[in-house]
């Protein structure tokens, strides 16, 4: 399965879906995906600085990273393509005119849009009200 590409068709039939679960965006210099493993990571990159990983909350605490901004996770629920063009930019453009900050993470089946947390709820309002309302015009964004 390769995913979806119209845009009107992901916007239309993506359903966000929030996390109930805290994150905190880390780095370590001297880890390795191995060394994270432990700690249940929902993503990693290797970035020329070190190791970056989201980490649930309660994992990173452990790690002493306790004072760390939450961040929650909103699924789009649509099987997008990874060639897909628009879905991150209606997205973000969409939580942008909110003043919500939108780190978007494409895994292979689905977008994940990390936002702080207190503003997780609103962000959700926003993405399922942009579901209901369909597509939009690449002019909008």
């Amino acid at each position: 399965m390769t995913g979806e590409t119209d845009l009107d068709h992901l916007i239309s039939h993506m359903r966000p879906m929030l996390d109930p679960e805290p994150y905190v965006f880390c780095t370590f210099a001297e880890k390795t995906a191995a060394d994270l493993a432990a700690y249940e990571p929902v993503g990693l990159f290797a970035e020329t600085e070190g190791m970056s990983a989201i980490l649930p909350a309660e994992k990173a605490r452990a790690l002493g990273l306790a004072e760390a901004e939450w961040f929650r996770r909103i699924t789009l629920m649509v099987h997008s393509s990874l060639a897909a063009v628009g879905l991150t930019a209606a997205v973000s453009a969409t939580l942008a005119r909110a003043g919500i900050p939108a780190n978007v993470v494409a895994a292979y089946f689905h977008d994940h849009v990390f936002v702080p947390a207190p503003q997780a709820e609103e962000a959700l309002r926003l993405l399922t009200c942009l579901a209901e309302e369909g597509g939009v015009e690449i002019s909008e964004m």
